[in-house]
């Protein structure tokens, strides 16, 4: 420890090898060693002594909306990543769409950077999008340092992110398996959805039998087929419907290199208790019933879905009107998916180590930043979350970072409160006060 410029001490930091007391030295913003907790600190480091908190890595969202530029309006790179940082996250890559312009060519890419690059608290890295007419594109955007491409099976929301239908799925997947890149995928069929009863109007009911199951599980059919056909590596975003998980455990078993995540609002909400009229509750696909939510619980503890991420999908508040026909879909999560997920992970009695391994191990593995990120150990960056897990707060919107402070949760009283965040060994953030942006733009490298 003796070139350590800063030691962290608890007695529950969250490492690799599970959950023990110990010393984190730190130079040059990366983790130089895990120690024991009573190691000797040289004179030239910094102590701090977290007490009974606990010091877990930062947290990697790898599914996040920030609508930067062209809709910032809705959210932008300064306020997402000051949410993302009082959350606990270190890490976050954006979505190539609902900006304007999308990621979806080198250039369109390089304005993102640029845009994002002085409004960063936390580190950022950038999917590229998969189009039916930009299939030149998806190699040089992999060379540009893209982590993997956004596709969606049925219509996207906004127009100048169409979807693609068989062939066009085909050609990209294709492509990207060319290079052995990464393609995620919305999948929703777009005729089971058209042929699904369509009844406007506030009743949450009539919303949810608009967005069946069906639709999900028939794009995950088609998604495997393909996948299968060309050993591609496919990512299943924002999976909401249970009865696709054993296809998806079969497909894997099989060797299909299939991955999938979830969201803190389909495993912490249900369809029964949302509200008519309510639509900061809208996603697609969408909330549903609490035995669903069951099942998707089990396939997190047997390791059927790998990862937890927010699909951090924000809009202005008059878009989310009462109707659910017409209403905005998406929720905000960044700030508070830390403890969304904590809360109802400890009811059904998995611990930290847990959550850590589906919202930073896994989502670190999912992107190729596992050397850097998901992991209190020797070589990655200093990047960590320090949580009181039995302190309890309820959700107040007034008190959120990211622009429109609509959100799922107010009124929630919810379990852990993040201390502080620090990044690559700085505090970022501590009991509400932020320093100066100090994130990085981050690049595929392998």
């Amino acid at each position: 420890m003796s070139d350590a410029e800063l030691v962290l001490r608890s007695t529950r930091v969250i490492t690799p090898e599970g959950t023990r007391a110990a010393s984190v030295a730190v130079a040059g913003g990366t983790i130089t060693a895990v120690l024991p907790y009573d190691a000797p600190v040289p004179e030239t480091a910094r102590l701090e002594d977290l007490g009974d908190h606990v010091l877990l890595p930062g947290l990697v969202d790898t599914h996040v909306h920030v609508n930067d530029p062209g809709r910032t309006e809705w959210e932008g790179f300064w306020t997402a990543t000051r949410a993302a940082a009082a959350g606990g996250i270190t890490t976050l890559v954006d979505m190539p769409l609902n900006s304007l312009p999308p990621t979806t060519t080198v250039a369109h890419l390089r304005t993102k950077q640029q845009v994002a690059a002085d409004k960063a608290h936390i580190d950022i890295g950038f999917w590229g999008g998969a189009l039916p007419d930009n299939v030149k594109d998806l190699r040089p955007l992999h060379e540009a340092g893209v982590f993997g491409f956004k596709a969606f099976l049925s219509p996207s929301g906004v127009d100048e992110f169409p979807h693609l239908e068989r062939d066009p799925l085909a050609r990209a997947m294709a492509e990207i398996a060319a290079f052995d890149g990464l393609l995620i995928v919305h999948a929703e069929d777009p005729h089971r959805l058209a042929s699904a009863p369509q009844q406007p109007g506030p009743r949450y009911a009539d919303f949810l039998a608009s967005r069946p199951r069906d639709a999900e599980d028939t794009a995950i059919a088609q998604l495997i087929r393909e996948a299968k056909a060309l050993h591609a590596r496919v990512h299943v975003l924002h999976l909401s419907s249970s009865d696709a998980l054993p296809m998806i455990a079969e497909a894997r078993a099989e060797g299909v290199r299939i991955t999938v995540e979830t969201c803190p609002h389909y495993l912490t909400l249900t369809a029964e208790e949302v509200p008519d009229g309510a639509s900061e509750f809208k996603c697609c696909p969408p909330i549903r019933e609490a035995a669903n939510q069951d099942l998707l619980w089990q396939a997190l503890a047997d390791g059927t879905i790998d990862c937890v991420v927010t699909d951090h999908s924000p809009s202005t508040a008059d878009l989310k009107t009462d109707d659910f026909a017409t209403a905005w879909g998406g929720i905000s999560g960044l700030q508070l998916s830390l403890p969304a997920v904590w809360t109802e992970a400890r009811r059904r009695g998995h611990g930290l180590e847990d959550v850590v391994r589906w919202m930073s191990t896994r989502t670190s593995e999912l992107v190729g930043l596992d050397d850097r990120k998901g992991a209190i150990a020797a070589g990655r960056d200093a990047d960590f979350a320090v949580l009181a897990p039995d302190e309890t707060f309820t959700v107040d919107p007034a008190s959120l970072q990211h622009r429109n402070r609509v959100t799922a949760y107010a009124g929630k009283t919810l379990y852990g409160v993040v201390k502080s965040t620090w990044l690559r060994g700085q505090r970022i953030v501590a009991d509400g006060d932020f320093t100066e942006p100090k994130g990085r733009l981050l690049t595929r490298t392998n």
